[in-house]
């Protein structure tokens, strides 16, 4: 695949957001699609930066180091998989946010290793699934609370993985539950989680996702494709 079907890609995509935003009385401006770069090589993502995507997302911290070396600083990173704490000394001082924050080892490991403040969603398992990571929503809350003392992480947002499905009440409900818990975070006002962010929605469902209040938008096949 060229640089110009990327392009085009794009420009698909873009056009069914700003359907989704006027579907829900939303601001394009509210959505950023982050490319999701992990089946792809490094030319391909460096053709979603040409194309005019600012984010870009990987899930391994091999696969982000060598694409981040050549990359670098012409993107904002995101490191949207499961992260072994053991794992964190590799792309800290890198990555530009975490999706996967899911267990107070982590945040700890997070903590000590960042020499500045690090933007972190907090994974919520809203599905269920035993398939899927990230905390139950009951134990969000709580999660949150005992984050206070670490001031080298801000919650930005909450992240969750809705079930791979047509159904669409489904995946609604789903991504209904991380919205209201999302505002019920909002509505504690502790300064170091604002949680005014949403990354939920992927190629087979972003357009559902924007309409319940996703920010944050991971696609992967249906932008820059899969080489693997």
């Amino acid at each position: 695949m060229n640089q110009q079907s990327v392009e085009w890609n794009l420009s698909e995509i873009q056009q069914n957001i700003k359907n989704a935003c006027d579907r829900a009385n939303r601001s394009v401006e509210e959505v950023k699609i982050i490319a999701v770069t992990k089946y792809v090589s490094t030319e391909r993502a460096q053709e979603a930066i040409n194309s005019g995507v600012k984010h870009l997302g990987e899930n391994r911290d091999d696969g982000f180091l060598k694409k981040w070396d050549a990359i670098s600083n012409k993107a904002t990173w995101h490191f949207i998989g499961t992260l072994q704490s053991k794992k964190v000394k590799n792309i800290i001082g890198k990555v530009d946010y975490i999706h996967s924050l899911d267990r107070m080892s982590l945040a700890e490991e997070i903590h000590k290793r960042a020499e500045k403040i690090v933007k972190c969603f907090i994974q919520v398992n809203v599905s269920g699934e035993d398939s899927k990571h990230g905390l139950k929503p009951e134990e969000v809350p709580g999660f949150v609370k005992t984050l206070s003392d670490f001031h080298n992480i801000q919650i930005v947002g909450l992240m969750t993985m809705a079930p791979f499905t047509e159904e669409e009440e489904m995946l609604r409900n789903c991504f209904r539950g991380l919205k209201s818990l999302q505002q019920e975070i909002q509505s504690m006002n502790l300064p170091f989680a604002p949680c005014t962010e949403l990354s939920m929605g992927m190629s087979n469902d972003y357009k559902i996702a924007i309409e319940e209040g996703a920010t944050f938008v991971r696609i992967g096949s249906a932008l820059v494709g899969n080489e693997q």
